[in-house]
């Protein structure tokens, strides 16, 4: 059916693809899993064919041609009316990512408020031509062209956020987006883009839900110049192969394992604070959670008694307690990943200062467990665990510990904590990811890229550089001919 202008969109009355402004109902269609009590929701999503594909691409395609011919200003003007939309949806979708994403209110109004940072920053970024030769006789310019049809391959802990960020950057630089979002967590997507049929041309934002083949469909398809992926570094190296094979522009932001190094000097009650919620936020399903605290041995012992102790405060539970800290891990497939892991406690005889094994609940919760002081290469450090449990390790030399914290293959993120400024941003600039700190971690802003080193991918999401990856830079020389 056509979706026009008027009144709010309706959260109750089904979720559905939207194809060229259109909410498109499909053959098959699924539930998924409330996280919070294993429970089936309500409703249900479609599950996309590959004819739905092919149609949403050819819609996009036709799209391209109207759409990046626009001016930057007339497409932010579309963005920001989408902003305003999303913004009068709000409650909405802090209730709807409870349930999908199994987010507690203070956790979804988290991801809202990320949300709302990008659709009102984001079309004020723009990238400007240069002109690196200009003299009497010839003049090149560097303009920046869109590419065609983009897609967003999103993933189920950020189902609103990421999406938004991709399509933001894909739309302002002209190119139509397809946004397909997680058989986990489909249902914030297909609204955000149907709020988004009231608003674009018919084919710019589009939204496909379905399985595990509908990914492959859509890197394959030869229709679709650019593809951008947030995920498993393992997904994203067959993303890659599907792409090769026709060339496609790509971006992979993908797993994290990032470090926080505390130095001796620090405030350790004010740092435990920052140090913790940054660590377990979200359950410590974002991908630049800290995941390995390195703290100096002369202050180890007093940091980890304190982290005990104020981690204990967290809440746990469900997306209606307004007071909880921790929700439940967000599908069975990431609770059973961390089951396994938890069962190392006992095999690999760790140490646990707080947590240990999970027990039996209505939900997916695991319980906040830190990890005093293990090997090195045991697989608690090693291994990104995507969920509420941390090493906390002791460091005494400089030098060892950034060589420690670089012996990884990811190279997502990393800070360093500590009260000489100096002596943090010089370790900080030795560390080996796209994203450091000093002080703080996981601050993000709309004009500021993020991405990562090594398996952790490349190319940028977000800001000029974020822009950049979404066009073709072309240089244009223009030689002028004399008439004597």
């Amino acid at each position: 059916m056509a979706v026009s202008f008027g009144d709010k969109v309706s959260f109750e009355t089904g979720f559905y693809n939207v194809i060229n402004n259109e909410t498109v109902d499909t053959v098959t269609r699924r539930r998924t899993v409330n996280p919070s009590n294993k429970e089936l929701l309500p409703f249900e999503s479609p599950v996309s064919t590959k004819d739905d594909v092919d149609r949403a691409v050819d819609c996009a395609k036709t799209a391209y041609s109207s759409w990046s011919k626009l001016s930057y200003d007339e497409r932010a003007g579309y963005l920001n009316k989408f902003a305003d939309a999303i913004e009068l949806h709000t409650d909405e979708f802090v209730t709807l990512l409870g349930l999908e994403a199994g987010k507690p209110p203070q956790a979804a109004a988290f991801e809202m408020f990320l949300v709302m940072n990008l659709v009102r920053e984001t079309p004020t970024l723009r990238l400007r031509e240069v002109t690196p030769v200009d003299t009497p006789e010839r003049t090149a310019i560097v303009r920046y062209v869109p590419l065609g049809v983009g897609v967003g391959i999103v993933p189920w802990n950020f189902p609103l956020t990421l999406g938004i960020g991709k399509l933001l950057s894909a739309l302002l630089m002209g190119n139509p987006f397809i946004w397909k979002p997680s058989p986990f967590t489909p249902y914030s997507a297909l609204k955000a883009a149907e709020i988004g049929a009231r608003i674009f041309p018919p084919g710019v934002l589009q939204a496909l839900s379905g399985e595990d083949n509908l990914g492959p469909w859509l890197t394959e398809h030869p229709g679709v110049a650019k593809v951008s992926f947030t995920g498993s570094v393992e997904t994203g190296k067959k993303i890659m192969v599907s792409c090769a094979a026709s060339l496609k522009r790509l971006t992979l932001e993908l797993g994290g394992n990032d470090a926080a190094v505390v130095c001796d000097d620090v405030d350790v009650d004010s740092v435990v604070r920052d140090v913790s919620f940054f660590t377990f936020v979200h359950c410590g399903q974002i991908c630049m959670n800290i995941k390995r605290i390195y703290v100096h041995e002369t202050i180890y012992d007093q940091f980890l008694a304190a982290m005990v102790e104020h981690v204990k405060a967290y809440k746990t539970g469900d997306s209606t307690d307004a007071e909880a800290f921790f929700g439940p891990i967000q599908n069975e497939m990431q609770y059973e990943k961390l089951k396994a892991l938890y069962s190392k406690i006992d095999t690999e005889g760790w140490k646990v200062a707080l947590g240990g094994q999970p027990k039996d609940s209505e939900g997916f919760y695991m319980p906040a467990t830190i990890i005093d002081n293990p090997p090195e290469d045991s697989s608690i450090v090693t291994d990104e665990p995507f969920g509420p449990i941390v090493p906390v390790l002791k460091w005494s030399d400089e030098e060892d510990v950034i060589r420690r914290v670089n012996a990884t293959k990811l190279g997502l993120g990393a800070s360093v904590w500590s009260n000489d400024a100096a002596k943090a941003e010089r370790m900080a600039e030795q560390l080996e990811a796209g994203n450091v700190w000093v002080n703080s971690h996981f601050e993000l802003a709309p004009n500021v890229p993020f991405g990562g080193f090594k398996e952790s991918g490349f190319g940028m999401e977000w800001g000029e550089e974020g822009l950049r990856g979404w066009c073709n830079p072309q240089a244009v020389w223009v030689k002028r001919v004399s008439h004597v």
